[in-house]
């Protein structure tokens, strides 16, 4: 990690990064804010693909034996799909929702 040093900037201290950079082409993608930015699109890190994944299953195993009501499971998946909407997301989602199981709760 790269070492800081206090600098003054009309009263304020702010932290200034000491030490060099990683340069990588752009073509590389820039990780930001769990996604990866590419030139022509966004796509969302895997890492968090599989979290999500593993998240809105527990969340519909937790609706499925009536640990939290519908409005709870429902607010979980649609603050997901909020989030992914930034990115080049359709078959991701279509994919994801696809393969969790529903069943009706009586």
């Amino acid at each position: 990690m790269a070492q800081t040093r206090p600098v003054r900037t009309q009263g304020s201290r702010l932290a200034h990064a000491v030490g060099p950079a990683q340069v990588t082409p752009v073509v590389a993608g820039i990780p930001w804010l769990g996604f990866v930015v590419y030139p022509d699109c966004r796509l969302v890190k895997a890492r968090k693909v599989r979290s999500s994944t593993r998240h809105l299953a527990a969340r519909l195993d937790d609706y499925e034996v009536g640990r939290i009501g519908f409005g709870e499971f429902d607010a979980s998946v649609q603050g997901w799909i909020n989030h992914v909407r930034y990115a080049d997301t359709w078959g991701l989602r279509e994919h994801l929702l696809g393969s969790l199981l529903f069943t009706r709760r009586p």
